[in-house]
């Protein structure tokens, strides 16, 4: 599966000109692509104020994506602000080129910037089947709680969208590689890059590692689309290897 990983600045609660600025690195992007994944709140940057910059799921955005999956025929993933029946969401899309959808919503919500007053958690994962993969879509601060994402489902790549700050990008690196190792999956991370309106740094760091924890996209720092190769067969055989996940500790959530 090739996987353009979309590190980008984000114009602070502008769901327009944002995704003009997405238009001009989209159509950069190979027709050999499978997979696009663009940031958390790629259209407002980290906000708690969705009154200003929510849109439904028959918003402009929401249809941008259409239209960019079937361009690309690859799938289009990142996290929006939705406002669905006067609640608000920070919810993951994964836009197929036919147009389906599937929808995850943050489990764990920032209580440090105020998230969790401001928008509704989400009750369950999602695992999704895309080309004879399964990928489990999760969300920044989501990277943080290791039983959340515990491989139950012997899915193939975890996938992290964020706006990670530069004060604690060490952490974003370390779990990243532990989210890999301890659960035998190929495991994506995208995050911004820029200064936000509440000023905060954010340094990029987008990767892509392998379930030994070897880098497949070492960190990056600059605004870039970044493409990755991942090969299903040489995660087959490393599980059958290693079967480490035979072992892991029975658990309900």
């Amino acid at each position: 599966m090739q996987v353009a990983l979309v590190q980008t600045a984000l114009e602070w609660e502008n769901p327009s000109e944002n995704r003009a600025l997405l238009d001009k690195k989209l159509s950069a992007i190979s027709p050999h692509t499978d997979l696009v994944v663009l940031p958390e709140m790629f259209t407002t940057g980290f906000t708690m104020h969705p009154n200003s910059c929510a849109e439904t799921m028959e918003g402009p955005t929401v249809e941008w994506m259409r239209r960019w999956a079937h361009q690309l025929q690859a799938a289009l993933v990142g996290s929006v602000v939705i406002e669905e029946n006067g609640l608000f969401y920070n919810r993951l899309l994964f836009v197929t080129p036919e147009g389906d959808i599937s929808m995850y919503d943050k489990k764990h919500r920032f209580t440090l910037a105020g998230e969790d007053r401001v928008y509704e958690a989400g009750s369950h994962r999602v695992i999704i089947d895309y080309k004879g993969w399964k990928i489990c879509p999760l969300i920044c601060y989501d990277l943080r709680f290791p039983v959340f994402s515990r491989n139950t489902e012997e899915y193939d790549i975890s996938l992290y969208v964020a706006n990670w700050p530069a004060p604690r990008i060490q952490a974003w690196d370390v779990l990243l590689r532990a989210r890999a190792v301890e659960n035998m999956c190929y495991t994506l991370g995208v995050n911004r890059v820029g200064i936000d309106g509440n000023g905060l740094e954010y340094p990029g760091h987008s990767q892509a590692v392998d379930c030994f924890g070897n880098y497949l996209l070492l960190p990056q720092q600059m605004e870039e689309v970044f493409i990755v190769e991942m090969d299903k067969e040489k995660l087959v055989e490393a599980r059958s290897r290693f079967p480490f996940l035979n072992d892991r500790d029975p658990f309900t959530l």
